[in-house]
Parts: structure tokens; sequence; C-alpha cells
């Protein structure tokens, strides 16, 4: 993701994020948010939610995997049961709303799955790809 995104969601939800500053023995969040800024608004969303629920909330690595959105987070304190769910509920929700929103621009218009390397994008995004113009 692009840097000045990520840094604003960082910013935006310190407490969510904080693990972006441990070693990579510790966190995957050093590495960063591995997906493209066309899933910002997601995440954004996600994190949000996430944290209207509960504060003690550390996402532990955001990525893309197989075409989707991947979110991945652990409690610092115990959680209620309905916290737990609901947490689980929104990135749920998240993951699956990614197959339907392009990685690379957010556009939610022509959005399919590509071969190979699968990547969720938009008919122009990859038309970009193919011609080798991104």
């Amino acid at each position: 993701m692009d840097k000045l995104l990520q840094s604003e969601l960082y910013s935006e939800y310190p407490d969510l994020y904080a693990e972006k500053d441990l070693s990579i023995q510790e966190s995957c969040m050093p590495w960063g948010m591995e997906c493209g800024p066309g899933w910002f608004f997601i995440i954004k969303n996600l994190s949000a939610a996430i944290t209207r629920i509960s504060k003690d909330v550390r996402a532990t690595q955001v990525k893309e995997k197989f075409g989707g959105l991947r979110f991945y987070w652990r409690s610092v304190n115990n959680l209620t049961e309905d916290q737990y769910e609901s947490i689980s509920r929104a990135v749920d929700a998240a993951e699956e709303e990614s197959y339907l929103v392009c990685e690379d621009c957010g556009s939610k218009e022509d959005v399919q799955q590509s071969k190979g390397w699968i990547r969720t994008e938009c008919g122009l995004c990859r038309l970009k790809r193919t011609m080798g113009i991104v």
C-alpha cells in the first residue's frame, strides 16, 4: 500500500496498528500493509469498526492473499465473546468485500480475479497491467 495511505491509517488508529513498531520476529506488521491502495477504504472502515468494539485489539498482519484481503489480529486483553464475534464478523465482511473491489484503484466496476497469480482488479487496471503500463 502507498506509504502515505498507510501512515494515515497508522495515525488515525495508533492502538490497532501499534505492532508496526515491533521487530519482524515479534509481528508481521513491520512489513507494512502488503496490498494495493484500492483497498484503503475497506481497511479504514474495518479499522474504525474494530476500534469501536474494543481498543484492546492489535493488527498483526494486513496483506493480499489469493486475490483477497487478509486481516490478522489478536487481543491484548480478554475480549468478551460478543466482542470477539463482532470483530470476527467485521473482518470476514471486509475480506469478502475485497473480492468485489479492485486492489489497485478501488473501482467496483468490472472486477474479476485474474488467472495465474490471482489478483482482484477492474478491467482498466487489468488492461494496464497486461500492456505493461503499471
